[in-house]
């Protein structure tokens, strides 16, 4: 049996949303890193900061399908 029969959907999804959220944190750094040297570009540090906006984009679609529809 490989790992991917043994994982449901939601651990999958619970595996992606951890990476994102590592990627997200990397970009994070890097960004930091690079205004602190002062030596980037606006063109890169506006490419890296449009990366970084896109993976919390794709972290909150994540944590709306694991999170359960409440209706109150």
């Amino acid at each position: 049996m490989n790992i991917s029969s043994e994982m449901n959907s939601e651990d999958v999804l619970r595996v992606k949303l951890e990476v994102l959220r590592d990627e997200h944190r990397d970009l994070d750094d890097a960004i930091k890193a690079l205004q602190e040297k002062g030596t980037a570009s606006s063109f890169t540090l506006m490419r890296f900061k449009r990366q970084k906006l896109a993976l919390k984009d794709r972290i909150a679609r994540i944590e709306d399908q694991l999170t359960p529809d409440i209706i109150a």
